[in-house]
C-alpha cells in the first residue's frame, strides 16, 4: 500500500520518506515549506515513486483533491502527519499560526481521509500536550489534566481530541506519538541550530535566552523515526497514544552551550539570562515515562547528551561553520 505523508519535506517527515522509498512504496508528500525545502526530498525524485505538492494542508478542497487523486491511483494504507508550526513563539505572538499550522492540517486532512475511505493515521503530537507540572514530574501517557501553556501544545492537545473522536466514528487505527525534543539532521529550527547560527555571528560570545538551567530530554531523529515505525508495526490499540524519548532526565541548555562553543569556539563566554525559561510558553524542566514503549519493545541506543553532541556535529557541517 501506498503512504501520505503531511509536513513530509520537513525534519522528520523527510526522514519518513526516505524510508518508504527505500521499501519501494509510493509516496505523496503534501508541505507548504514554511520550514521543510524540496531539496531534502528532491534525491528520492529521482526514484520514480515520489510525488510532492506544495500546498496550505488547511486548505481543504486542495487537500482532498491532492490525497483522492492519489489514492485513485496509488491505494492508501496511512497518512503520516507530521505537519506543523515548529516555532512555538510564533505561535504565542500570534494565535493564528498554530489555529492554521497546527490545528487545521488535522482537521483538514481527516475530512479529505474520511472522503477517499482512508481510515489509518499516524500523528506527530509533542509532550507540550501535558503544560508544566513541575520538575519533579514524570508524567504517564494517561497523566492529567492537560493543560499546555503555549498555543502550539494547545492545537497539538486539541488534535489528539478530534483523532479520539474520528476513531469512535470512522477511523479503524490511530498511533499517536508524543515527541521529546528530536535533534539531527535536516536541522530547520531548535536550540544547536539556533546556537551555531549565533556563533557563526558573534564567534568571542554566545548568549543564552535564560538561565541554561532549562533541562529536557532529547532524541536523535534517526532514533525517533526507529521509534515510529516499531510503534506502527507493534502496537495493538485502537488509538495507540506513546511518550518516545531516551530513558534519562534530560540535559540542561548549560550543557548544551558549553558543547557547541567546545566544538566551533574553544573559550568563547557564554552569557546567560536571569529567567527559568527561555520564552513564554517554554516549559523549564521537563520529564515524562518512556516505560510504555519498553513494554512494547522499543528502547533508545542513546542518552539526550549523546544525541545532542552528535547532532552538533552534523548541523555544524550543515551550516558549514568552522
Amino acid at each position: 500500500m501506498s503512504i501520505i505523508i503531511a509536513g513530509g519535506a520537513g525534519f522528520i517527515g523527510s526522514k519518513l520518506a526516505a524510508h518508504f522509498i527505500k521499501l519501494g512504496q509510493h509516496v505523496l508528500i503534501l508541505d507548504n515549506v514554511c520550514r521543510g525545502r524540496e531539496e531534502y526530498i528532491k534525491e528520492y525524485k529521482k526514484e520514480g515513486r515520489l510525488q510532492f505538492e506544495k500546498l496550505d494542508l488547511a486548505d481543504l478542497p486542495a487537500t482532498a483533491r491532492a490525497v483522492q487523486a492519489f489514492h485513485q491511483k496509488h491505494p492508501v494504507d496511512t497518512v503520516w502527519h507530521m505537519a506543523a508550526n515548529s516555532d512555538i513563539p510564533a505561535g504565542i505572538a500570534d494565535a493564528h499560526v498554530d489555529l492554521n499550522d497546527t490545528f487545521m492540517t488535522t482537521f483538514s486532512l481527516l475530512q479529505a481521509m474520511n472522503a477517499a475511505g482512508i481510515k489509518h493515521i499516524a500523528f506527530a503530537s509533542s509532550s507540550a500536550i501535558y503544560g508544566d507540572h513541575g520538575p519533579d514530574s514524570i508524567l504517564t501517557e494517561d497523566a492529567g489534566p492537560l493543560l499546555p501553556i503555549s498555543n502550539y501544545g494547545a492545537m497539538k492537545l486539541a488534535s489528539e481530541a478530534a483523532l479520539s473522536a474520528a476513531a469512535e466514528s470512522w477511523l479503524e487505527r490511530v498511533w499517536i506519538f508524543r515527541f521529546p525534543n528530536v535533534v539531527g539532521l535536516p536541522a530547520t529550527h531548535g536550540v544547536i541550530l539556533d546556537f551555531i547560527r549565533k556563533l557563526q555571528q558573534t564567534p568571542n560570545r554566545l548568549e543564552v535566552l535564560g538561565n541554561g538551567a532549562q533541562q529536557k530530554a532529547y532524541l536523535h531523529v534517526d532514533e525517533l523515526v526507529d521509534a515510529m515505525l516499531f510503534i506502527v508495526a507493534h502496537a495493538q490499540e485502537k488509538v495507540g497514544v506513546y511518550n518516545i524519548g531516551p530513558e534519562d532526565a534530560g540535559c540542561t541548555v548549560a550543557q548544551i552551550a558549553e558543547a557547541v562553543v567546545g566544538q566551533l569556539s574553544p573559550g568563547s563566554p557564554i552569557a546567560y539570562g536571569n529567567e527559568p525559561r527561555g520564552w513564554v510558553g517554554d516549559v523549564p524542566k521537563f520529564r515524562y515515562s518512556v516505560e510504555k514503549l519498553a513494554r512494547l519493545g522499543w528502547r533508545p541506543k542513546h542518552s539526550s547528551f549523546d544525541a545532542v553532541c552528535r547532532a552538533i556535529g552534523e548541523i555544524r557541517l550543515q551550516e558549514n561553520a568552522p
